[in-house]
C-alpha cells in the first residue's frame, strides 16, 4: 500500500491534522458543520458534556454529548474551498493511519451534516422556512478537479438543467449531487425538498447587482422556472455541494439543511434570523440523536 507524503498530509507536531487541528480520537462519528466560528458555541451550548473545544483560524471544533450521542460540531468558514479542506481532513482523521501515513483497510464512514443559512429563489418558501438539500447543484467547480466526478453526479439532471437555463460555457461546469438517503428521511417531516445551488460568491455567483454586471442577468428567472422531474431549484448557498460531493467520493454520509433567512424572489430579507436558526438547531440536534 502507497505512503503518502508528509507534504500531501501534513500533521501537525501535537498529532493533529493540519488546518483543523484535530486529533483522531477527538472526532465523533456524526459532525456537525457550520459556517460562522461564533456558531460553535451556539451549538455546543446544547451539549450535556464537552470533552475539548479548539481554533485554528476559522475552523473551530467541539466535541460534546447531546442526549447520549457523541457529536463533533465544526464551523468551515465560507466557501467550497474551504470545504475541500474541512472533507479531506475529516476522513483523513478516521481512514489513514497518521503513524504510517497509509490508508486504512477497513474504512470508517462520518454522518457530516451542515447547518446553514440561505435564501430562497421560489415564491412559496417564506423566511423562517427550513430547506433540506436532497440534491446540491455544485455551480462552484470543485467537484471538477477530481477523477471520475460523473460517477456520482446525477448527469441527466445536469444536462437538462445546462440545456435549459443556457448555461454560460465561461462559468464552471455544474455538477448535481443526491444527499445521503439516512439523513433525507430524517428531516422529510419538517423541511422543503431542496436543490440547492451552492454558488462561488455571495454578489455576482448569487445574481446580484452593484456595480458589475452579470454574465447571466436574468439568472434568477432562469432558475426558478427550471424543472426536471420533481425537482425544482430552491435556494442559494456557498459550501453544500463541496460537502455532497466529497462526502459521496468518499464513503460519507452528507448533507444540508438551511435557515432560509431571504427571499430572493420576494426581495426581502430578515437580518435577525439568529433565534430561527437557534431553532433549526435543536432540531438538528434532536434528530441527529434519535
Amino acid at each position: 500500500m502507497a505512503t503518502i507524503g508528509a507534504s500531501e498530509l501534513i500533521i501537525n507536531s501535537d498529532g493533529s491534522i493540519f488546518h483543523l487541528h484535530i486529533r483522531p480520537e477527538e472526532l465523533a462519528d456524526t459532525v456537525i458543520l457550520v459556517g460562522d466560528p461564533g456558531r460553535v458555541d451556539m451549538v455546543s451550548s446544547f451539549f450535556q458534556t464537552i470533552e475539548f473545544k479548539r481554533e485554528s483560524r476559522e475552523f473551530v471544533s467541539c466535541t460534546g454529548v447531546y442526549n447520549g450521542k457523541r457529536m463533533t460540531v465544526l464551523s468551515t468558514g465560507i466557501g467550497c474551498d474551504n470545504l475541500d479542506i474541512v472533507m479531506n481532513e475529516l476522513d483523513a482523521l478516521v481512514n489513514i493511519d497518521f503513524d504510517t501515513k497509509e490508508v486504512k483497510k477497513e474504512l470508517k464512514s462520518l454522518r457530516i451534516l451542515r447547518i446553514g443559512t440561505s435564501g430562497s429563489i421560489q415564491p412559496d418558501i417564506p423566511v423562517g422556512a427550513y430547506v433540506f438539500s436532497h440534491i446540491s447543484l455544485g455551480a462552484d467547480g470543485l467537484l471538477n478537479w477530481y477523477a471520475n466526478r460523473d460517477e456520482v453526479s446525477y448527469k441527466e439532471m445536469e444536462e437538462a438543467f445546462v440545456r435549459d437555463v443556457n448555461w454560460d460555457e465561461n462559468l464552471p461546469r455544474p455538477y448535481f449531487i443526491k444527499a445521503a438517503d439516512e439523513l433525507v428521511d430524517l428531516f422529510k417531516d419538517c423541511t422543503h425538498k431542496g436543490v440547492t445551488i451552492s454558488a462561488s460568491g455571495f454578489y455576482g455567483p448569487q445574481g446580484r447587482v452593484l456595480r458589475v454586471p452579470l454574465a447571466m442577468p436574468d439568472m434568477l428567472e432562469r432558475f426558478e422556472k427550471f424543472r426536471f422531474e420533481d425537482y425544482r431549484i430552491t435556494n442559494f448557498e456557498m459550501e453544500g455541494s463541496a460537502l455532497a460531493g466529497l462526502a459521496k467520493k468518499l464513503g460519507h454520509k452528507g448533507g444540508t439543511v438551511c435557515c432560509i433567512i431571504a427571499n430572493r424572489y420576494h426581495k426581502g430579507a430578515n437580518p435577525d434570523y439568529k433565534p430561527m436558526v437557534r431553532d433549526l438547531v435543536k432540531l438538528t440536534l434532536d434528530k441527529l440523536s434519535l
